[in-house]
């Protein structure tokens, strides 16, 4: 028969054990915390677009971001107004710069995160270009500078730590394109070294491009990579046209080694034939290794 003292030091181990098997298991649960991310090409304000406008279009892209439970998210083409209208979402806030000042000029490669999931740690931008530090045109790009905007997030659910990276690549230039993707592997690697890495963009290139082929060689396409069978059309540009074939896929969201891919789709939402931009939205799953 157990003491009285023994008894008490068995309960207070027992109960020691069961509350330690309660917080280990509400870790693990919290480390595989899912994450949502996309990558949205928000076409730029023009009112060139008629009924495809911006201000036709803004609410809807709010509510398509919600709708779909969005945690982080890079857009591209976005000016500063574009960027203001979306953080009427609240629960958003976003950072960047603009490529035509390196302060709010021109389209952004902008990056929205959830306040009260994600404390920034560091952030930055650089230009697609021969002189990256500076707002400039690169090699044989004829239209406008390029940018990429980066974060550092700690994850207050996960208690992890990461990179994103969001870019725009220029749609003329074919040596643009070319060197764009050397430069963000070499980016990459000096910012966040060995740490893990997602990087978002319109990279106006189909798969087969060298310059995608380059990214692969650092990260990993999540579309490649996904549990479930890719959601959606592969083509994520339709040029406002419900009726056209989705044919290319020039968007993508790219992933250091990692992150698992539980899912991974373009969606096609629309209404009344229109879609809420040019370019459809592609989103991934994610979940810690």
């Amino acid at each position: 028969m157990l003491t009285p003292s023994l008894r008490t030091f068995s309960f207070s181990f027992q109960l020691s054990l069961l509350l330690f098997t309660l917080l280990s298991a509400a870790a693990h649960s919290q480390s595989k915390a899912p994450l949502t991310v996309a990558s949205y090409n928000l076409r730029y304000n023009t009112s060139n677009d008629g009924i495809n406008a911006w201000p036709n279009r803004k609410e809807w892209v709010k509510s398509l971001v919600r709708y779909h439970g969005f945690d982080l998210f890079g857009v591209q083409e976005a000016l500063r107004g574009q960027l203001e209208d979306v953080a009427e979402m609240s629960e958003f806030a976003f950072l960047g710069k603009g490529r035509d000042d390196g302060k709010q000029g021109g389209e952004h490669s902008a990056i929205f995160y959830r306040k009260d999931r994600f404390k920034v740690l560091a952030s930055g931008d650089f230009w697609l270009s021969e002189t990256p530090d500076q707002p400039t045109k690169g090699w044989d790009a004829t239209c406008c500078n390029r940018i990429c905007s980066w974060a550092q997030f700690s994850d207050l659910e996960t208690k992890k730590t990461f990179y994103f990276f969001n870019v725009h690549f220029d749609h003329q230039g074919v040596e643009a394109r070319r060197q764009s993707g050397r430069l963000m592997v070499q980016k990459i690697k000096v910012i966040a070294k060995n740490q893990p890495v997602i990087c978002t963009g319109d990279f106006n290139s189909t798969p087969d491009t060298e310059q995608i082929q380059t990214m692969q060689t650092l990260l990993q396409d999540a579309y490649r990579i996904t549990e479930l069978p890719p959601y959606g059309p592969e083509g994520t540009f339709n040029g406002f046209d419900y009726q056209a074939p989705l044919k290319d896929r020039i968007d993508y969201i790219f992933l250091s080694k990692d992150w698992t891919v539980k899912k991974y789709g373009a969606l096609s939402d629309a209404k009344d034939q229109r879609y809420p931009s040019d370019h459809l939205p592609v989103v991934a799953e994610l979940r810690w290794k």
